[in-house]
């Protein structure tokens, strides 16, 4: 285990009180996070990822009163799904209060904010006075991590600790909802799936992709990239067919007839989109480390966590 993968959150409270960056563990995927009331720790999160400023952060609260020191509204739809699905992989993007920096939005009026679900995470800000901005622990426009090892393959000691909470639960961002008056709007599609956003608020937009000045994190086209060009099939065998010599690996949601490809990764065998959601940046990663030239991934049925799954995909793909 690299040095800096530990599992003592008072010492990496200790170091985010000190300005320091920390890798975080939450349900979705893990985090960079730093002091939202220290601008050089937050300037830090973007000079490490390579993230331009353009592109806003996600704070992390622990209790929904501290939303109130960070929006100045919160409309009532919101404070249904905060109700409903915090803590848990929802993100909300809410018009924001003076006090919170322009460097975490983007100098955008608004601010996203979520409760994360795991254990580990929401420990650590009980034990903090201020939130966390925490941007997934990756390089901008690679596979996010999902798992200590991965920010620390990434990143090694330029982070001073990596807490570690395991594989994470969920293993996709989180849905990122925001609103015009009280009419959600869905700018990230992820963790949280729309069906059950609509089964408590009723209809809602999408708006999910924006490259010059996006609302919410994971609006951009090129997103979630391995190094080898990613392939999205609706038929892995003719697709296979299509890139015969190169050196291709398949990304299959519940199998795959046996095919003359490097390695094979099955997000789910019993056809289970959750745990094909959870599987699927570790397999992206695996395959990444392959070598290959091409990786073919299968469409997912387009339902549930399978939208997020398709978006991730295609992201990976341009």
């Amino acid at each position: 285990m690299p040095s800096n993968i530990t599992r003592d959150i008072t010492y990496c409270c200790r170091l985010l009180r000190e300005g320091k960056l920390v890798g975080i563990p939450t349900e979705t995927v893990y985090g960079l996070a730093a002091n939202i009331h220290d601008e050089t720790a937050i300037q830090s999160i973007f000079a490490l990822k390579g993230r331009p400023l353009f592109n806003p952060l996600i704070v992390h609260v622990h209790h929904q009163d501290q939303v109130k020191a960070l929006a100045s509204q919160i409309p009532l739809a919101a404070r249904i799904l905060m109700d409903a699905f915090w803590p848990g992989p929802l993100t909300l993007v809410l018009p924001k209060r003076s006090e919170v920096s322009n460097l975490i939005t983007a100098g955008k009026p608004t601010v996203a904010v979520r409760m994360p679900g795991h254990p580990f995470a929401l420990e650590l800000l009980r034990r903090l006075d201020f939130p966390i901005a925490a941007p997934s622990a990756n390089p901008f426009t690679r596979i996010s991590p999902t798992r200590a090892q991965h920010v620390a393959d990434y990143f090694g000691n330029r982070i001073p600790a990596i807490l570690d909470g395991g594989p994470c639960t969920v293993g996709l961002e989180s849905t990122i909802v925001g609103f015009e008056g009280e009419t959600p709007i869905v700018y990230r599609k992820g963790g949280l799936s729309l069906e059950v956003i609509r089964e408590c608020v009723g209809s809602v937009r999408l708006m999910t992709r924006n490259e010059k000045a996006p609302e919410a994190p994971g609006m951009l086209l090129k997103h979630y990239s391995p190094r080898a060009k990613v392939v999205v099939s609706d038929s892995i065998p003719k697709t296979v067919q299509a890139y015969s010599g190169s050196k291709m690996g398949i990304l299959s949601f519940s199998g795959v007839e046996q095919a003359n490809v490097e390695i094979v990764e099955i997000l789910s065998e019993k056809g289970d989109l959750d745990e094909a959601a959870k599987n699927l940046f570790a397999a992206l990663h695996r395959l990444d480390e392959a070598g290959l030239e091409i990786i073919i991934a299968e469409r997912l049925p387009d339902e549930g966590l399978g939208i997020s799954i398709n978006d991730r995909l295609e992201r990976a793909g341009n």
